[in-house]
């Protein structure tokens, strides 16, 4: 089989085309044919070997895969031949980027009727995180206002969307470009903030009255986290999901106390220990596709050879939504 593989770490030159063996399902695994792989920053920063654990070469990077049931192993009773499933991948042995994967039968969601193999790939990741990051850490309450930053990216997009679901009464997305920010708005969000103009915190600051936001979203890192904190609420939850400038930020705890404020980090892989929270996020995620209260916006297919291209695209912010690899 065709794969995608890391044989040392670097920029997206670095992620060749191989030949595979097929890998054979373990008693408790599934053998899936790949149909889409989804793309994510999680992918660039274990390709440069900077992922929050270490990632052992040779590697093939992806871990959202949707698909249909090749083979099963013997213990497998949920699931048989034909079966389409979406999932993320965990195992040591499996192969994201790549024509074929195994993975464990207790972490396979099928897909549900209706639902378009692209639209369920697009979910795991992004919208476990997007899910999460609102109503697990930001613990979000109906008439709570919330800020999300990169909010027409793929947890962004996501995010805009189920904190409206979830109650909150104002959202402010906040994105770099005027495409973009119509694209949150599109996707529910009542104001947009450009934050790359000086001042942006302060607007935040008047579209809540003065009153700041009760959760906000962070994933940039540097200037952007130092802002954000300046415009929270009393008990406010900044929770941070990464640090895309590459810039890290200086915090005073003791600066957190005046407005009872709480900075949380999210770490996706922890929740997936949590098979209960897993499990029914990602159902009640496939639900919301599945009856429309949910869109998802994909911001490109491309076949798996191109992954060194999706990859600088990426990474070059030059893309709205979620991209697609398709073997």
């Amino acid at each position: 089989m065709r794969a995608i593989q890391l044989e040392e770490y670097g920029g997206p030159e670095v992620l060749k085309v191989v030949e595979m063996e097929v890998p054979e399902p373990a008693a408790n695994e599934v053998l899936i044919k790949i149909e889409a792989i989804g793309v994510n920053y999680a992918d660039t920063a274990r390709r440069e070997g900077q992922y929050v654990i270490d990632t052992p070469l040779p590697f093939v990077p992806g871990a959202e895969v949707a698909g249909t049931v090749e083979a099963i192993g013997s213990e497998v009773t949920r699931f048989k031949k034909g079966d389409k499933v979406v999932t993320l991948l965990g195992s040591s042995r499996a192969t994201g980027y790549a024509e074929f994967t195994v993975a464990e039968e207790r972490g396979l969601i099928p897909v549900p009727d209706g639902v378009d193999v692209k639209q369920a790939v697009s979910l795991p990741l992004q919208g476990l995180s997007a899910y999460h990051i609102l109503k697990t850490m930001g613990r979000i309450e109906p008439g709570e206002t919330v800020l999300i930053h990169a909010a027409a990216g793929g947890v962004g997009t996501i995010a805009v969307q189920l904190a409206k679901l979830f109650g909150a009464s104002i959202v402010i997305a906040t994105a770099s470009t005027p495409e973009k920010r119509s694209l949150a708005i599109e996707m529910g969000a009542d104001e947009a903030v450009d934050y790359t103009q000086e001042g942006w915190e302060k607007e935040v600051l008047q579209l809540t009255g003065g009153k700041g936001v009760d959760v906000a979203l962070e994933m940039a890192g540097g200037d952007v986290f130092r802002k954000t904190l300046s415009c929270m609420a009393p008990f406010g939850r900044l929770v941070i999901y990464g640090v895309a400038s590459g810039e890290q930020s200086k915090l005073y705890p003791s600066s957190l106390m005046a407005q009872n404020l709480s900075v949380i980090g999210f770490f996706l892989p922890q929740i997936m220990r949590k098979k209960e929270l897993y499990l029914q996020s990602l159902s009640d995620l496939l639900g919301y596709l599945q009856n429309g209260e949910l869109k998802l916006t994909i911001g490109g297919v491309y076949p798996l050879e191109s992954a060194k291209e999706v990859h600088q695209m990426l990474q070059g912010r030059q893309t709205k939504g979620k991209l697609i690899l398709v073997p």
